[in-house]
């Protein structure tokens, strides 16, 4: 009885250190009511969803940083970033829906803040809803695009987003191909990297490093967000009242946030994280159904699948994962995904049926190999050689991380079937992995998967 009396004071006198630290913080928050006046609203689903929104905001952030950060230029007043980070109502899990900036939406009937003017409901790209109306605008243009209501609205600025990171000691993101973006600054080499804020910042705004442009943005996005997850949970910081209060005073200071999120719901965020790990956190972007799709007056937009987005925020509604369970990995990262590479294996020896394994374990491990390998003709190789068209040398150095010990040999005019000739040196087949696997219909990655190992 006395031992349980005792427990009973401890976890009361925690809880109530938890709440009495935290307690005032709300000051420091610079409060909006972006769900004033909203009617006709999507009915509450199960868990909690939250508005994530990032804006260019950078008045707090010294001259030095600008230029060390290139964070110059006058800011949009538009939204950089558009989150709605779904948290389940056991609290064991975290599902994040990117919504692309340049995505075509439609408006509410609304009064333009700048102008003042009465605007009937019009088509938009859904950073601009910020332009026109504000945070109001931007949360019933997302509702009435999704049917999720919208719980709580957070919105981040650069400046907030760096001490996030440096109070936190860093954030540790990698790569597996150089990465470098003249227009931010960013420059990666292959590997793990601890980033500071101003580097972080640079990591999540560059859209310039390949094709991908925004989607490619938005995924590194992610990463960094299940890269911040990581650093929260396995740093202590949530396990201790007195550092959890500091990070969120160096935090607050610097983010809007709506009248409803308070101390309570701080400290219940608090301590819902304390039991999450990378893999309660899930990442997907809204399904595209058209890239590039032209609209008068607004220039290229990207036009979401309905049907596909339908389904997306009904699993969010209904408190359901996104991404199926699974097993997690140990196979190597590599940059192009295995199922994307044709593979012809050859047998480079006299080992009868050694063509036969090297094709099945490349098979076995996704590579689309041809199933019917050949004799090459030299018989007498020693090492494994992997042949390429210079044109396929991602796809090259994927299917070499699976060969360990295999050499690379450029053939100019080949093709993008790849060729592996065996040579005696081969003992098995490395499994591997794409850096960025999606999985499920709504292609989902889940936070363990695309953290450092």
């Amino acid at each position: 009885m006395r031992v349980a009396t005792s427990l009973s004071v401890a976890v009361l006198a925690a809880a109530g250190v938890g709440h009495a630290v935290v307690t005032g913080l709300d000051s420091d928050i610079d409060r909006i009511d972006p769900f004033k006046d909203m009617k006709n609203r999507p009915e509450r689903g199960h868990g909690m969803n939250v508005l994530l929104v990032g804006t260019d905001g950078r008045g707090r952030i010294s001259p030095a940083q600008k230029e060390k950060y290139r964070l110059g230029g006058a800011p949009c007043h538009c939204t950089d970033t558009v989150m709605i980070v779904h948290l389940s109502e056991d609290r064991r899990r975290a599902s994040v829906v990117s919504l692309p900036r340049d995505s075509y939406a439609e408006t509410p009937a609304h009064t333009d803040r700048t102008t003042g003017e009465r605007h009937k409901p019009h088509p938009v790209k859904l950073n601009a809803a910020y332009a026109e109306g504000g945070p109001r605008l931007t949360v019933r243009t997302v509702e009435n695009m999704t049917r999720v209501k919208v719980d709580h609205y957070l919105e981040v600025d650069f400046t907030s987003f760096m001490k996030t990171v440096d109070v936190l000691g860093g954030v540790r993101i990698c790569t597996v191909r150089p990465l470098k973006d003249t227009y931010t600054g960013l420059d990666l080499a292959a590997g793990s990297h601890d980033l500071n804020g101003g580097q972080a910042l640079q990591y999540v705004r560059s859209r310039h490093i390949d094709g991908a442009s925004d989607l490619g943005r938005m995924q590194r996005q992610q990463r960094f967000l299940a890269a911040l997850i990581a650093r929260a949970t396995s740093s202590g910081v949530l396990l201790n009242p007195l550092k959890f209060r500091d990070v969120t005073r160096a935090v607050l200071g610097s983010v809007r946030a709506d009248k409803g999120f308070g101390t309570n719901e701080l400290i219940d965020l608090g301590r819902a994280m304390r039991a999450f790990s990378p893999s309660s956190s899930e990442f997907t972007t809204v399904p595209i159904g058209k890239m590039g799709y032209a609209v008068k007056g607004i220039g290229s937009t990207l036009k979401w699948d309905e049907k596909k987005a339908g389904r997306l925020f009904e699993t969010l509604r209904e408190d359901r994962p996104l991404a199926p369970h699974r097993v997690r990995s140990e196979a190597l990262r590599v940059d192009v995904a295995p199922q994307r590479i044709r593979v012809q294996v050859e047998n480079g020896t006299m080992t009868a049926g050694l063509g036969s394994r090297v094709d099945g374990g490349l098979a076995a491990t996704g590579f689309r190999t041809t199933r019917a390998p050949v004799n090459a003709q030299d018989r007498s190789l020693r090492r494994t050689v992997v042949r390429y068209d210079p044109r396929w040398d991602r796809s090259a150095k994927s299917l070499a991380a699976a060969l360990p010990g295999s050499d690379l040999h450029a053939v100019t005019g080949q093709g993008p079937l790849l060729k592996v000739v065996a040579g005696a040196d081969f003992k098995n087949v490395r499994k591997v992995r794409a850096d960025d696997p999606t999985q499920g219909e709504f292609e989902t990655v889940t936070g363990d998967q695309v953290i450092c190992p």
